[in-house]
C-alpha cells in the first residue's frame, strides 16, 4: 500500500485512511449488531464507540507527549499540533478498550455490539498498520536515483552506507518542509551516528542555496533530485517525506508529512533499535 493517498492536489498520509477505515468498520458493525436492541433502554453502542475513540486518541497523544516531555517542554504549544503524527498507538488502543468495557458495564450497552465492533475496528487498524510498514528490504529504486550535488556533480546515496541514513525529501516552497527543517538541523548536529541527507525535489541550485543561506546555513549533505523521482516513487509526490534506512541500507520506516523534534526523535530511536548490518563494500578487481 502506498504511504500517501492523493486526492487531486491534496496528499494525505495513508495511516489516516487506515484509521478512518477502521473507525467506519467499527461503527457499521455496531449499528448492525445493536439493531435488535434499539427499542430497549441502554447506551447506544455507536455512542460508546465514538467516546472510546476520543478517549483513545487523547490518551495516545498524551502518552507520546509524556514519552518525549523534554522536547515538548521547549515548545508546550506544539502539544496541540497533531500534524506531526506523534501518537502512542498501543496506549490509545488500551485506553479505548478500557473505556468501552467500563461504559458497557455501567451504561448497559449490549456486549456483543460493543465488543464485536471494537474488536473488528482494532484488528482493521492493526492489520492496516502492518500493511503500511516497509518490508525492511534494500531499495534498488533509491540506488538508481539520478542525483546531483549543488555544484551539478553527479552524486548518489551509496556514499552514505555504513550507518543508518535519514533521507528527507523537501522543497523550499513547501511550508511544512520549512517548519520541520530546524528539527532536522538540530538532529544532524546532535546525532553523528546517523547520516542525514536532504534531497531537494525539483529545484535549481540557486534557489536551494538562497534558501539555505537564509534559513539553514549549517545544513550538510544537501543533494538535488532534479526530476523529483524520489517523491514520485516513494511518497506519491507528497512533501515533506522522510525515509529511514538502517545501516544495511534497508528501508525500515517512511513518513509522509511534517515531523516535529519529538516525532523525529521517536523514529530515530526506532531506527537505532532496528539494527541491520552494514552492506559490505564490493572488492575492487
Amino acid at each position: 500500500m502506498s504511504p500517501a493517498i492523493r486526492l487531486g492536489p491534496l496528499v494525505f498520509p495513508a495511516e489516516l485512511a487506515v484509521l478512518a477505515a477502521a473507525v467506519a468498520l467499527g461503527l457499521l458493525a455496531a449499528r448492525l449488531l445493536d439493531r435488535p436492541a434499539r427499542d430497549r433502554p441502554g447506551a447506544d453502542a455507536s455512542g460508546v464507540l465514538w467516546r472510546a475513540l476520543i478517549a483513545g486518541l487523547v490518551a495516545a497523544r498524551l502518552g507520546f507527549v509524556w514519552q518525549y516531555r523534554d522536547l515538548f517542554a521547549q515548545d508546550p504549544l506544539s502539544i496541540l499540533d497533531v500534524r506531526d503524527g506523534g501518537w502512542a498507538g498501543m496506549t490509545g488502543l488500551a485506553i479505548g478498550w478500557i473505556y468501552a468495557v467500563v461504559a458497557m458495564l455501567r451504561r448497559g450497552a449490549r456486549r456483543p455490539a460493543v465488543l464485536g465492533a471494537l474488536a473488528l475496528a482494532s484488528v482493521a487498524w492493526l492489520a492496516g498498520g502492518r500493511m503500511l510498514a516497509p518490508e525492511g528490504q534494500a531499495q534498488p529504486a533509491l540506488a538508481a536515483l539520478t542525483l546531483q550535488d549543488l555544484n551539478g556533480v553527479p552524486a548518489g546515496l551509496a556514499a552514505f552506507q555504513g550507518r543508518p541514513v535519514v533521507v528527507n525529501l523537501w522543497a523550499s516552497w513547501c511550508p511544512p518542509c520549512r517548519r520541520e527543517m530546524p528539527a532536522f538541523a538540530q538532529a544532524q548536529a546532535s546525532r553523528p551516528d546517523v547520516h542525514f541527507v536532504f534531497l531537494n525535489q525539483g529545484e535549481a541550485s540557486p534557489e536551494i542555496l538562497q534558501y539555505l543561506r537564509q534559513h539553514a546555513p549549517g545544513l550538510r549533505n544537501v543533494l538535488r533530485d532534479p526530476a523529483s523521482d524520489a517523491s514520485r516513487k516513494f511518497s506519491n509526490r507528497g512533501l515533506p517525506a522522510t525515509l529511514f534506512l538502517d545501516a544495511g541500507g534497508r528501508l525500515v520506516d517512511l513518513r509522509v508529512g511534517e515531523l516535529s523534534a519529538a516525532t523525529l526523535a521517536q523514529r530515530l530511536d526506532a531506527l537505532g533499535s532496528a539494527g541491520g548490518q552494514p552492506v559490505p563494500a564490493k572488492a575492487s578487481k
